[in-house]
């Protein structure tokens, strides 16, 4: 290998010896080579001390307050983060789902960011193939091509044939590029906790935050990481039929080299291309927006990173994620609580819904939650009146950024990584139609999760979504069942299952008890009706008074068998895709088994027999019954 190629591709040895981010070994590190560190502090706060005094200039003289200027600045700092490199341009990207932090205009521009970056020579990346495979790249592949078909600030890709004949993607790492990271993260770690003990107006920690986007960095470097998270996302989308994984193709992938099955797909965006392969756009904007929120809401393992390149549409009508490198993972007690959030949300429960953010941790346990109850409900209020399925997510954060920025919120690094995965989706969504939202399309899969998961704190969530104080509202179980019944996932057994757990347990209480009086106030009409009519038939001369009486005939039959709105979910229930008798026939023995069915069946038959006697007294005493 030539001497300038070894020397290129090699780190800085202490730096390539680090394969875990940890701030105190770089510290350490970059302490005893200061002139490392003195060049890459010229080559960056250089530049940022340009821009940082340019604006400060602009503040001093209320330029700022010019919406044009405070747009050009903040352009202006997006694109000296491309200029300033990989860990630059990673941090913009990690700043602009932070709100906390950023102001809304700079937040646009740094969301806007992208981390394509030329490709490097391509010895070097047949350099680096070989060293960390062990072999002559003519032993590994049957071709190879030399020049790189995409790259980006970690790598470049090249297109190649294994010697088994499989086509594959071959991931090269940028040479250098772990020294260059750490030594960026270093500076910006000191440059964030410089700013955190000085400037009094940053509520969040600086320094916390670069210390997650350094693992995270570190985890997207080691591509046998990727390989694993590849391995484990398609195991947990295995069974579904409509979602492709590559292959990875571990023999021939290392730490800085990733060899994976060579996928032919269009990107989502390209609508012309998709319609060319007999695919319709909408359907696979609707497979993706179900599979991410299947990795959000069900697994809490998910693609942090689903942009218009890492996401294909195949000839067979499947979709395929690419690029796994940024993955993160949602606790169960998360994935509880935004589904409790959703609730609250729809219910317009303003001051649960500021409990829930201490829950998940965006806010401190002892903030004042006084003021911040008002301020949700001037952000949610106007997009609840449209609907949930009208209402506009990136109006809604957008408004939410205001309040973020505002209040002492803190933004948790999962909640950041979903926010940008919701936002890149629904970019690709928009992109397919432009009437999309993005809550319209996963209330479905909220409403399947909460009728569906026996979590105790989602039980007692469903409690709270179907009962309004004291009276239990029908027509919210009616929409919660519609909206669950269009997934196409949808577990029936599942969910009729939920439904009679619900229905005998503790909360259930109140529901059982509208169930008695819905129907005994049924049976007794109906009764009194089947006894008018029976009197009728007599002689008019035996007819007893009240019921000769035309006036006394009451509600008509149609209104007195219309079990409203029980009957109107009956008619949902048959809709649902799969019902059939069966399902409901198969639990009876379940229903008979039952203590409080047989209680209610009592209560039932209690009931009609007091309202007999009382009828009977009346019918006695000459009164209208």
């Amino acid at each position: 290998m030539p001497a300038v190629i070894e020397q290129e591709l090699g780190d800085f040895i202490e730096a390539a010896g680090l394969l875990s981010y940890d701030p105190a070994a770089i510290t350490r590190i970059y302490a005893g080579h200061p002139q490392r560190l003195l060049r890459r502090l010229w080559q960056t706060l250089v530049p940022i001390g340009l821009l940082l005094l340019g604006l400060a200039t602009d503040w001093v003289l209320g330029l700022l307050k010019s919406p044009e200027r405070a747009r050009n600045r903040a352009k202006e700092c997006a694109e000296l983060l491309v200029e300033l490199g990989p860990a630059f341009i990673k941090a913009g990207q990690a700043l602009s789902t932070r709100p906390d932090i950023i102001p809304p205009v700079l937040l646009e521009e740094l969301a806007q960011l992208q981390d394509q970056l030329p490709g490097f020579d391509s010895d070097l990346a047949m350099a680096c193939i070989e060293e960390d495979l062990g072999a002559p790249i003519e032993e590994i592949f049957k071709d190879l091509e030399r020049e790189p078909i995409s790259a980006a600030s970690l790598g470049q890709v090249h297109r190649g044939v294994l010697m088994s004949g499989q086509a594959v993607a071959v991931k090269v790492q940028r040479p250098g590029l772990r020294e260059q990271i750490t030594l960026d993260l270093y500076i910006v770690r000191n440059i964030a906790a410089w700013l955190n003990s000085n400037i009094g107006l940053i509520r969040s920690d600086l320094v916390a935050l670069i210390d997650e986007l350094g693992r995270r960095v570190f985890e997207e470097m080691d591509y046998l990481n990727e390989a694993a998270n590849a391995e484990r996302f398609r195991e947990l989308h295995h069974q579904n039929p409509r979602i492709a994984v590559p292959a990875i193709y571990q023999d021939s992938t290392s730490r800085r080299v990733l060899t994976m099955e060579w996928i032919d797909g269009v990107k989502l965006t390209n609508l012309s291309a998709v319609r060319a392969l007999g695919i319709d756009p909408d359907d696979m904007v609707e497979v993706g927006v179900s599979c991410s929120l299947q990795q959000l809401l069900e697994h809490g393992f998910f693609h942090a990173d689903p942009h218009p390149g890492n996401l294909l549409a195949l000839e067979d009508g499947r979709l395929c994620y690419l690029d796994f490198g940024m993955m993160s993972e949602v606790s169960r007690e998360s994935r509880t609580g935004l589904i409790q959030a959703v609730v609250h949300l729809v219910n317009r429960n303003f001051a649960q819904l500021s409990k829930d953010f201490v829950t998940l941790g965006f806010l401190a346990e002892d903030v004042n939650l006084e003021p911040i109850v008002p301020a949700f409900e001037s952000v949610f209020s106007q997009a609840l009146e449209m609907g949930v399925n009208r209402m506009d997510f990136k109006s809604v954060t957008d408004d939410m950024s205001g309040v973020m920025y505002k209040f002492p919120f803190r933004v948790p690094p999962y909640y950041a990584l979903i926010i940008r995965s919701l936002v890149t989706l629904e970019g690709i969504a928009l992109s397919v139609d432009p009437e999309f939202k993005i809550l319209g399309a996963a209330y479905p899969y909220f409403a399947q999760r909460l009728m569906e998961d026996p979590d105790p704190q989602l039980r007692q969530s469903l409690k709270e979504m179907l009962f309004d104080g004291e009276a239990f509202r029908w027509t919210r179980l009616e929409n919660l069942v519609a909206s669950a019944a269009s997934q196409a996932q949808l577990d029936l057994d599942t969910l009729l299952d939920q439904v009679l757990d619900f229905l005998f347990s503790a909360n259930g209480g109140l529901l059982r008890t509208q169930l008695v009086e819905a129907v005994v106030e049924r049976l007794d009409a109906l009764g009194w009706l089947t006894v008018q009519r029976l009197g009728r038939q007599l002689p008019r001369a035996l007819q007893p008074a009240l019921i000769s009486n035309t006036s006394s005939w009451g509600i008509e039959q149609e209104q007195l068998l219309d079990l409203e709105p029980i009957r109107q979910l009956l008619v949902v229930l048959q809709q649902l895709p799969g019902f059939s008798p069966d399902l409901v026939l198969k639990r009876l023995p379940r229903l008979i088994r039952e203590p409080d069915a047989r209680r209610m069946g009592a209560q039932v038959a209690k009931g009609l027999a007091e309202r007999g006697v009382v009828r009977l007294v009346k019918v006695a005493a000459g009164i209208p019954a």
